[in-house]
């Protein structure tokens, strides 16, 4: 097993998080609180709740940012395949801090652990897409 680190596993719960909500529902607080509480691997509690519920607000401006760089409707994505775009998606709008590259490689490891075979390509694809239009200025620096 790869060494990962809390903020990594806080990604991977937030996808976790996001296909719970997408497949049966629920509050989210209540999901929020079960993957916070969760036993396995120590996360940032602080990032996995600010990820999460900010993501959960911003679904259908995220999903405007997605439909473009993708060659389907956002509706047939996979369910962790979505959950993945919407994590790299709000990371690279909002987390200017991260570097577009570590966003990206963090989205595509989730996407090799979680996702379908072979859907980190389209993940790449597409965040790669959305750094040029969100990032542009650190995409060509």
């Amino acid at each position: 097993m790869s060494f990962t680190t809390p903020k990594h596993r806080s990604r991977e719960r937030v996808v976790q998080a996001l296909y719970q909500y997408s497949v049966s529902g629920g509050e989210v607080l209540q999901i929020e609180q079960q993957f916070i509480n969760q036993k396995n691997g120590k996360i940032s509690k602080a990032f996995f709740s600010n990820l999460f519920l900010n993501i959960m607000k911003s679904r259908t401006e995220l999903d405007a940012l997605i439909a473009p760089t993708i060659s389907r409707d956002t509706e047939e994505l996979g369910t962790v395949e979505h959950a993945i775009l919407y994590l790299g998606t709000y990371e690279l709008k909002n987390s200017i801090e991260i570097p577009y590259k570590v966003v990206i490689n963090e989205a595509l490891e989730v996407a090799k652990t979680y996702g379908a075979e072979g859907a980190y390509k389209l993940i790449n694809a597409s965040l790669d897409k959305l750094a040029q239009s969100l990032r542009k200025i650190e995409v060509n620096a």
